[in-house]
C-alpha cells in the first residue's frame, strides 16, 4: 500500500473518531466512509486487520461489526476444488475472471479443474479427500467466490 493511501486512511479514521466522540456511536455512513459495511461486517473479520498492517482500524471495525457469536459455527474444509469447463467461460465471465486472476493463488489448498461440459461448481473436501459439499456457483461474481473461500476454506 502506498504511503499516500495509508496516510489518507489514517486521516479518515481520525476524522471519524473525532466525529464519533461528538455524536456517540458509529453510523452506517461512518462505517461506509471507513470502507466497512455495518450491515454485513462480522466482528471476527476485524481480527484479520493485523495481517494487513491495518490494526489501527481494529477499534473502528469493532464499532461497525455485528457480533458473530450468535451465528452457527461455520464449517471449514481443508481442501476445495473449483471445477468448470473452459468452453463455458463465455457464459460465466465472472468465474472466468476469478480463475484467470491472481485470486486463486491466495488459496494454496484450492485446485482449479477443467472438466469438459461442466457448469462451474466448488467441491469441498474433508482431510481424507472425501467430497463433503458441492455448490453450483454459476451466478456468483469474483468477490463472492473469494469471500466464500475465505470463509469456508481452512488456512494452510
Amino acid at each position: 500500500m502506498s504511503f499516500y493511501l495509508k496516510f489518507s486512511s489514517i486521516i479518515l479514521v481520525l476524522v471519524i473518531s473525532f466525529l464519533n466522540k461528538i455524536n456517540g456511536e458509529f453510523t452506517a455512513e461512518d462505517c461506509w466512509a471507513l470502507g466497512m459495511n455495518k450491515a454485513s461486517l462480522l466482528c471476527s473479520t476485524c481480527d484479520q486487520l493485523k495481517k494487513h498492517d491495518l490494526e489501527i482500524m481494529r477499534d473502528h471495525c469493532l464499532n461497525c461489526c455485528n457480533k458473530d457469536e450468535n451465528e452457527p459455527a461455520i464449517k471449514r474444509y481443508p481442501k476445495a476444488s473449483l471445477e468448470v469447463c473452459t468452453c463455458k467461460f463465455g457464459a460465466y465471465p465472472q468465474i472466468h475472471a476469478f480463475v484467470k486472476s491472481d485470486k486463486p493463488a491466495k488459496f494454496p489448498n484450492l485446485t482449479i479443474r477443467y472438466v469438459r461440459g461442466l457448469d462451474p461448481i466448488i467441491k469441498l473436501f474433508d482431510e481424507r479427500g472425501n467430497v463433503q459439499e458441492v455448490l453450483a456457483i454459476e451466478r456468483w461474481d469474483t468477490d463472492a467466490v473469494e469471500e466464500f473461500l475465505k470463509t469456508h476454506l481452512q488456512s494452510p
